[in-house]
């Protein structure tokens, strides 16, 4: 007997906003019984939003959700779980010093005898051999997510919602996950597939979404794509497709930024998910880094201003290797962060903007006292320059607008006067005047003398702003490109692991 031919799981005109800015504008997809559907997009494309839904954790402001033919809109994620949906996150929740046994049924209501009779049968079913009674702390990623998918199972799952899974496994693991799905297929359970690797779409999926921009830019069978088919429903509208020349592609430096100083020397450095890095950062010169969620790109940034520790290789500011050096020490030898996420890393919102601006530099201001006036003038001369609008230098920082804090943030940093600046997503989550404002800073901090390392999701950016493109995939450079070859759709084929080998 067949299986059902109606949607497990059907969504209409699904609308999301957030403090006016529109996440997801009418979207429109379906999940068969015994289906892969593959969800690809660019960072902040509305992926997360979207399934956030799904599982209950947001409310649409608009459309319908349907669960076998049912509308329904979940106020929490055990309503989902409670309706067969369950999300696989990409860092598994796992509890280290309990049991696999332990992980997998916490939660579940029954007797331990009848729970880990319900999981023995499921690992029979699926072949999978798994120690119930191990610690999860020896586990590895594989077997943490392996975990995952019995909790979505021994709950009853039939959707489930796999987030970028591969994004930490080997080949032997990747392969190993991939029997696992097409196994779970097999049994009727239909699979959202979120992941920013396309070959996988190809080797995996039976439909494929792209979302850009919070609307579904192209819909269909797989076997209606092609590798560029589904590039050019990620690329921006109006984005003119280049064919460039491989060799061209590679171009250094252009002759202006060649006689300028070289400032930042990274040499074969690896670290947490980033490996082999080499690159030079020049006085007067903007370095853009791009690539997509689990690039390595934000860890490398980590490494090389000294919050993480490195595996090897050489990290050198103005000639001299700086790998044993404080973050006080990087700051005063010249080197800032300014973070991706600054409500976590870059500001203190309960105190003021005087405050938060010397915050990055009161080791060298003062040992034994707050130096009140020294600090309000360079909190007035940074408001003034960066244009802040605030009612003073006092005023706390939360009562900002986000392109304002943004700029309190850059003001942070720049007091310490820097001579590189590594900009991590800087106009992430504020409105397009302010993000004028930021492009205008950063022009001038170029202008001034100043290198810039910028990590930038935004492919427009990054093409506006950048004299060069490093861009990473999977832990690695996989491409540069000089300003005269910086284009979005070419950034973009080489930011999901597309080579001209692949293409078609």
């Amino acid at each position: 007997m067949g299986l059902p031919s109606s949607p497990l799981l059907q969504i209409e005109q699904m609308y999301k906003h957030f403090a006016g800015n529109t996440v997801l504008k009418g979207v429109s997809l379906s999940l068969n019984r015994g289906e892969v559907h593959a969800i690809v997009g660019g960072n902040g494309a509305g992926k997360s939003t979207l399934m956030k839904i799904i599982t209950g954790l947001y409310k649409a402001d608009e459309g319908v959700m349907k669960i076998k033919g049912k509308p329904c809109a979940f106020s929490s994620a055990h309503e989902a779980h409670l309706a067969g949906v369950y999300l696989v996150p990409q860092e598994p929740l796992i509890f280290p010093n309990m049991t696999v046994e332990e992980n997998i049924t916490i939660g579940l209501p029954g007797s331990k005898a009848s729970l880990k009779e319900k999981v023995e049968k499921l690992l029979v079913k699926l072949g999978w051999k798994l120690n119930l009674q191990q610690t999860a702390l020896t586990l590895s990623i594989a077997e943490q997510q392996l975990i995952e998918i019995i909790r979505g199972l021994a709950r009853e799952a039939d959707i489930l919602i796999l987030d970028e899974p591969t994004s930490t496994l080997t080949f032997a693991e990747i392969d190993s996950l991939f029997l696992t799905i097409r196994q779970l297929k097999d049994e009727g359970i239909g699979v959202f597939y979120i992941t920013h690797r396309l070959p996988e779409i190809f080797q995996l999926a039976d439909k494929v979404s792209v979302l850009r921009d919070g609307i579904i830019s192209a819909q269909g069978h797989v076997s209606e794509f092609t590798y560029d088919r589904l590039l050019v429903g990620l690329m921006p509208e109006n984005t003119v497709v280049h064919q460039e020349k491989e060799e061209s592609e590679q171009k250094g430096l252009t002759d202006d930024q060649a006689v300028n100083e070289e400032v930042l020397r990274v040499e074969h450095l690896s670290g947490k998910r980033f490996n082999d890095i080499s690159f030079t950062l020049h006085a007067k010169e903007i370095l853009g880094i791009a690539g997509v969620v689990g690039a390595g790109r934000t860890e490398l940034a980590e490494a090389i201003f000294g919050l993480t520790p490195t595996d090897h290789g050489d990290i050198c500011l103005h000639g001299t290797n700086i790998e044993h050096l404080s973050i006080h020490q990087r700051i005063n030898e010249g080197l800032v962060y300014v973070p991706e996420d600054r409500h976590k890393n870059g500001i203190f919102s309960l105190t003021s903007i005087q405050n938060n601006i010397s915050s990055a530099i009161l080791h060298r201001l003062s040992k034994f006292f707050l130096p009140f006036h020294h600090e309000k003038k360079l909190a007035k001369k940074y408001v003034s320059e960066l244009q802040v609008k605030a009612t003073s230098t006092d005023q706390e920082l939360k009562d900002l607008s986000g392109g304002n804090q943004q700029k309190v943030v850059l003001s942070k940093y720049l007091a310490a006067a820097p001579k590189v600046i590594i900009l991590d997503e800087p106009t992430r989550g504020i409105d397009a005047s302010a993000r004028k404002d930021i492009y205008r800073i950063i022009q001038e901090l170029k202008n001034n003398g100043l290198a810039v390392l910028l990590i930038s999701s935004d492919m427009e950016e990054i093409e506006s702003l950048s004299d060069r493109v490093m861009v990473m995939h999977e832990g690695k450079v996989v491409q540069t490109l000089a300003k005269e070859h910086i284009k979005s759709d070419i950034i973009t084929r080489f930011a999901f692991g597309l080579s001209k080998e692949v293409m078609t």
